[in-house]
């Protein structure tokens, strides 16, 4: 099958690297420095828990230059790009395509399932740890990259059976979800609170490694999203603080958040969708969430947010 990575970032890098390196048929699709640096060189992956670096050569190019059909289209940009990738997506795609959006903010399914009816749209997530650290290099900080896809209905077509089976074999760990809102909104429960407490603290993943009042804060904005989960009528069976911590205790230490650097840096970063629509959310369900509105007032929200 012939798979389409829009988005070469940290997790669509990573996502294409390992799939080319399993021989898979795979472009991704970049921009920019970026992109010409993966054209000239190939992608680097720098993998920090081993102190090791490889160059992948995996083909690449711009939304505009690539021809033909897609079977696969994993959607990997951040949230405040997804229109942008609505026409490209059109143009690509027949009749059996899928499109599988694993974007950090919540309900990104549901927005694509809406705007393009008449292709078949996955709800989806992702788990991995990934950053540009220059054009055309890849830095993973650790080794956990587990994609989570499916339908609302609970159908399973044979195409995410064999999407399954392309992934497995490309080392990515791949699961096929019977409850994908519950799923989708319990990995939200990890990368929106991390996000938001790395921001609001400042803060790397060490210190919320240790006790102390950044793994307190974390803990406490987890069980305030199981609350809203369970307002929004979603069983929860685990314990989401516990999966999450044990998540977040993988991590390297230096490690921080795609938010962090992106607010530190200057540029856009996902605000709304990890932190203000989580407070949109509470208020829509009346769940009482004191910790995530602190941090949505720091930084604006009831001011410029709404």
């Amino acid at each position: 099958m012939k798979y389409v990575v829009i988005g070469a970032g940290g997790t669509g890098g990573g996502i294409g690297a390992l799939m080319a390196k399993a021989g898979k048929a795979v472009t991704l699709i970049a921009r920019g420095a970026h992109l010409e640096a993966i054209k000239e060189r190939g992608l680097v992956i720098e993998k920090l828990w081993e102190n090791q670096m490889e160059t992948v050569q995996v083909d690449a190019c711009a939304m505009e230059e690539y021809q033909g059909q897609a079977d696969v289209i994993f959607v990997c940009v951040k949230y405040y790009s997804l229109d942008s990738t609505v026409p490209f997506i059109r143009r690509i795609s027949g009749k059996n395509t899928v499109v599988i959006p694993i974007l950090n903010i919540y309900g990104t399914g549901g927005k694509l399932q809406e705007v393009l009816p008449d292709i078949l749209v996955t709800d989806g997530c992702i788990y991995i740890s990934a950053e540009i650290k220059a054009p055309g290099h890849i830095l993973m900080h650790s080794n956990i990259c587990r994609i989570v896809y499916g339908f609302r209905n609970h159908e399973v077509p044979d195409i995410l059976k064999q999407i399954h089976k392309d992934l497995t074999d490309c080392k990515i760990k791949a699961v096929i979800s019977e409850n994908i809102q519950r799923d989708a909104l319990r990995k939200f429960s990890y990368v929106a609170p991390i996000g938001a407490c790395g921001l609001y603290l400042n803060a790397t993943a060490g210190e919320f490694q240790k006790e102390g009042r950044p793994r307190e804060m974390f803990k406490a904005m987890v069980t305030e999203l199981m609350a809203l989960a369970g307002a929004m009528g979603i069983e929860i069976e685990e314990d989401w603080v516990s999966i999450n911590l044990n998540i977040l205790d993988t991590l390297l230490p230096e490690t921080t958040t795609s938010m962090q650097r992106d607010v530190m840096a200057g540029k856009v970063s996902e605000m709304d969708g990890l932190v203000f629509e989580v407070i949109r959310m509470a208020e829509k369900y009346h769940v009482d969430m004191p910790v995530y509105t602190m941090v949505a007032e720091k930084f604006g929200y009831g001011k410029t947010a709404q």
